[in-house]
């Protein structure tokens, strides 16, 4: 690095001894070529140095199989332009509108457990010991033949997107219902388990990225969701100040907030609270990895009111609590509180937890 500095400084002064008898013009071209080396080793140092940021990394990673119902932590995952393997791979829908059902408006959802697919290929769903359902299991990877047994449907509706779907079906002897029987009984009316098919769900465009070209399967808009560790920490600093006021329970002066509340894929500790507001691309791993861009800022709604552990909903926690200072972020909803950001990965690869992050980007 000092060799660089010493190369540029040279550059420079030899350049001034020789252009001190020609024009202006030239003394002005010749000073921009002399200080092209400086400027690249300015931002060479700055990439380096991850914009001043130390080491961030990896804390925390969560796939969800079945929208909205509990995720799972895991230490590694491989990920693809539509996120995280498995991840909203698989989601419950009205049974007759087809209309794809979310803990909003049934929190106990969450209490339903799916496990990742292990050397089976199965993904195994089971439920609380009092709610009366059997467990079952699914192919994960249901191979053509399988696909052609399941029922097609194209209209699985979704944010205003009609998404083409698969009605799964039991795996061969791991029990006698189908899982959209077992799940009505759990819900108390018909729906569907479906898995999603190969058309893809295209992206909306964001403010930032006009012309984003990227698809989904269930997740609520985009690929991926990544939030700071020390933004949750923010979230209850500030819940502390209001306990006693506007229905925020005295409970909450010393109770935790699950960072699962938020759904996120990747969570990041190191950069500080809310940092990832300021990122445009990030690369996870290794600094050649395949980039991550984060689109947009991710709304809240009332969801992450809901306790994972209980499937209870909190009158006002945390969404009060955010509406206090997290609001004016979204540059078209300005009235909706913001914690993460969307992101959408341009390649194929593995995080996994404690990998570094390396920003590559910022937007200011």
């Amino acid at each position: 690095m000092h060799a660089a500095n010493d190369s540029s400084a040279g550059l420079l002064t030899n350049t001034l001894a020789a252009v001190r008898e020609t024009s202006p013009l030239s003394i002005a071209l010749a000073l921009l070529l002399a200080l092209v080396p400086i400027a690249s080793l300015y931002r060479r140092r700055r990439s380096a140095n991850n914009y001043g940021y130390g080491r961030v990394e990896v804390s925390k990673l969560l796939v969800h199989p079945i929208k909205s119902c509990r995720g799972t932590s895991v230490a590694s995952a491989r990920y693809t332009p539509e996120g995280l393997e498995n991840d909203r791979k698989w989601c419950i829908a009205d049974g007759d509108t087809h209309q794809v059902i979310t803990a909003r408006e049934v929190a106990k959802m969450v209490l339903i457990t799916p496990t990742l697919p292990d050397a089976s290929g199965l993904l195994h769903v089971s439920f609380p010991d009092d709610s009366g359902c059997e467990p079952f299991a699914v192919p994960a990877d249901p191979d053509d033949a399988t696909l052609a047994t399941w029922a097609r449907l194209d209209d699985i509706k979704l944010w205003g997107d009609l998404i083409d779907s698969y009605v799964c079906e039991t795996a061969s002897g791991s029990g006698a219902r189908s899982p959209s029987a077992i799940l009505s009984d759990f819900f108390g009316r018909d729906v569907l388990l479906v898995m999603k098919g190969p058309s893809a769900r295209i992206c909306a465009p964001t403010d930032a990225f006009p012309n984003l070209k990227s698809s989904c399967v269930f997740q609520d808009g985009y690929p991926l969701l990544v939030l700071s560790e020390e933004g949750l920490d923010d979230i209850e600093r500030e819940l502390r100040e209001h306990v006693g006021t506007q229905g925020i329970d005295p409970r909450w002066k010393d109770g935790k907030l699950a960072v699962e509340r938020f759904r996120p894929n990747i969570v990041v500790k190191g950069a500080g609270p809310f940092e990832e507001d300021f990122w445009e691309e990030i690369a996870v791993g290794d600094v050649s990895a395949p980039g991550i861009t984060l689109v947009s800022k991710c709304t809240r709604c009332l969801l992450p009111n809901v306790s994972p552990e209980t499937g209870e909903r909190d009158k006002a926690v945390p969404y009060k609590v955010l509406l206090k200072f997290r609001t004016g972020l979204h540059p078209k909803m300005k009235t909706k509180p913001c914690v993460g950001c969307n992101g959408v990965p341009r390649g194929a690869g593995v995080v996994s937890v404690g990998d570094a992050v390396y920003v590559r980007r910022m937007t200011r």
